[in-house]
């Protein structure tokens, strides 16, 4: 019989929540044996909309631009040594892109049984840009996809 899981895809923004989505990822990835693909995405869209609409000059665009991708390989850095701590092999994927549409085509690229999404922090609103995006990869994935809540979550990875 075919493991329940044989690759899961996690989506990294650098917020808590996706750290804990991160850390369930990777006891995930170890109890089923499988792939795990970490994915950080420069939202380019973003900045493009807030570039047309004169919040940022060209310069400021390409400078926030950098930075965004500086911090995503900073993220999928911590991420790469949080799954070595549990001997977890993790492939890192930095996209640039819509943050949906990035994390969909990786999880079709890696033929992913599980897209696993932070849960919302709760001082953001749940119509900002996070919301919206797991609104879309909910509303279109084409494999399971789960919203990490779980408060006991650094419990369950320290023990992993």
């Amino acid at each position: 019989m075919k493991s329940l899981f044989s690759s899961i895809v996690v989506a990294i923004s650098g917020s808590n929540a996706s750290i804990m989505a991160v850390k369930y990822a990777v006891v995930m990835a170890k109890f089923y044996h499988c792939k795990l693909t970490a994915v950080y995405v420069v939202d380019t869209a973003t900045i493009r909309q807030l570039t047309m609409s004169k919040i940022f000059v060209q310069q400021e665009s390409i400078e926030y631009e950098r930075s965004l991708e500086e911090n995503g390989t900073r993220y999928l850095t911590f991420v790469e040594e949080l799954a070595k701590s549990k001997g977890v092999k993790i492939e890192k994927d930095l996209r640039k892109g819509t943050v949906y549409t990035e994390i969909l085509l990786v999880a079709e690229e890696k033929d992913a049984d599980l897209i696993i999404l932070g849960g919302w922090e709760k001082d953001r609103s749940a119509r900002d840009i996070i919301g919206h995006s797991h609104h879309e990869i909910i509303a279109n994935a084409k494999c399971s996809v789960l919203l990490v809540k779980d408060p006991n979550i650094d419990m369950m990875f320290k023990n992993a």
